[in-house]
């Protein structure tokens, strides 16, 4: 069937912005803003439909949770939790090596994964400096586990909140669903990463008391700057994570609690406005902004209904609508931003909704989206952004040393979440 105008003028919109952000030369947030800006000038999305596109449900959670986080971050909370998981370890740098990547998956689980290795990251290298050991392994690990644990959870990761927006997802059905395959990838992948570098990971052998003492010497009340900040921020922290949990009883949406949270804690910790929001990733809310409306176009001129029902005719049944979205998911969101990725996916799934039952498929998406991030060292932000960290330390991590254990890490995590989701939603 022959295209339209409207159609072929979304699509353009769309590859020209998408092959922006895979150029690095255009700032994403301004491929996205102007693409947006193109759609609505020539009115492929009407002005009074934009509500319908432009998903506040995630934009505004983001806005809270960011905000939660920049009071919190001013008290050392984060820091205090690095330093008390460091000397659990007692200097063991294998325990380090699993201790940092399950807190790391935790931390992500709740809060946003850059967020998470930019905290974690630097005490991170000041450990392995004082253990004498190569920082490679543990750097792997903590951004393999911040992918990881970002799965878990409906606000661990942003494909994930926008799933669960898109398809009326609850925090607790994310719990039940994705939770259980991100415990057993996250201990698969740190035997993974100790299989590949447990030369270096065991190279303390001669100088265990000393590396001990230097790690037991870490006194994590200092790295607490201010008290009553931080057992605010615990607090509201605490409650928030506890709303989300019970979002779907209460009938709360949890961006009420996100900005209930935020609201409270700028009100109690009497911190300035300006300076919560001043520090707000308002880059990354405008290019979701700019790509919902992008997205948008193509569900309006119904291109994506054309893909959606292309993919049905090589689909037969649930089972393989999951393994293909899954492995698809995977696969692209390795080499692209899952962003994007998953803006484009959702109304493909919502599209096969006539046909099939499409409750597993967004697990499938999730999974895939998520975790297919860990398979480069582009797939992900928080890749990008432990690999520049590392970098301006002088520790090199090229892309052909990432890819070799990421891609591993990333077949073995996603085959075991998708026979997860296949026995549990298809059986053998």
């Amino acid at each position: 069937m022959a295209m339209s105008g409207q159609e072929i003028f979304a699509l353009s919109v769309f590859i020209g912005v998408y092959a922006a952000m895979m150029s690095e030369k255009i700032h994403r947030t301004v491929a996205a803003m102007v693409g947006a800006s193109l759609i609505l000038i020539v009115n492929i999305v009407p002005w009074e439909k934009l509500p319908e596109y432009l998903d506040l449900g995630t934009i505004l959670l983001l806005a809270g949770m960011m905000v939660v986080i920049n009071i919190a971050r001013e008290s050392g909370l984060f820091e205090y939790v690095a330093i008390k998981t460091a000397k659990l370890s007692k200097g063991d740098p294998m325990k380090v090596l699993l201790l940092f990547a399950v807190v790391t998956a935790v931390v992500s689980a709740f809060l946003d994964n850059v967020t998470t290795v930019l905290l974690l990251t630097p005490m991170l290298l000041y450990i392995t400096r004082q253990m004498e050991v190569s920082p490679v392994p543990f750097l792997l690990a903590e951004v393999f586990a911040s992918n990881i644990g970002g799965t878990a959870t409906l606000i661990g990761d942003p494909p994930n909140i926008m799933i669960g927006s898109a398809a009326g997802l609850s925090f607790n059905e994310f719990i039940l669903n994705m939770a259980p395959i991100a415990f057993i990838d996250l201990f698969v992948t740190v035997g993974i990463v100790y299989l590949a570098y447990r030369g270096a990971v065991n190279a303390h052998k001669d100088r265990t008391e000393k590396i001990k003492l230097s790690i037991m010497s870490l006194n994590e009340d200092e790295a607490i700057r201010d008290r009553t900040l931080f057992n605010k921020s615990l607090a509201i922290i605490g409650l928030v994570i506890v709303g989300f949990f019970f979002h779907d009883r209460l009938g709360v949406e949890p961006v009420v609690i996100a900005l209930t949270g935020a609201s409270i804690l700028l009100l109690w910790s009497g911190a300035s406005p300006e300076e919560a929001l001043e520090k707000v990733e308002w880059a990354t809310l405008f290019f979701f902004g700019g790509l919902f409306i992008i997205v948008g176009s193509l569900v309006e001129t119904g291109a994506i209904a054309q893909v959606a029902n292309w993919m049905m005719g090589y689909i037969h049944g649930e089972g393989e609508a999951i393994a293909i979205i899954t492995w698809f998911s995977a696969f692209s969101s390795a080499i692209v931003d899952n962003i994007p990725f998953t803006a484009t996916m959702i109304p493909m799934i919502k599209a096969m909704g006539g046909t099939l039952n499409t409750y597993p498929l967004w697990w499938a998406l999730s999974l895939g989206a998520c975790m297919g991030g860990n398979g480069t060292a582009i797939g992900a932000s928080a890749n990008v952004v432990v690999v520049g960290m590392a970098h301006r330390e002088g520790i090199k991590i090229t892309f052909g040393d990432f890819l070799k254990v990421g891609m591993t890490i990333m077949m073995a995590t996603v085959g075991v979440g998708m026979g997860i989701i296949w026995l549990r939603y298809v059986g053998l």
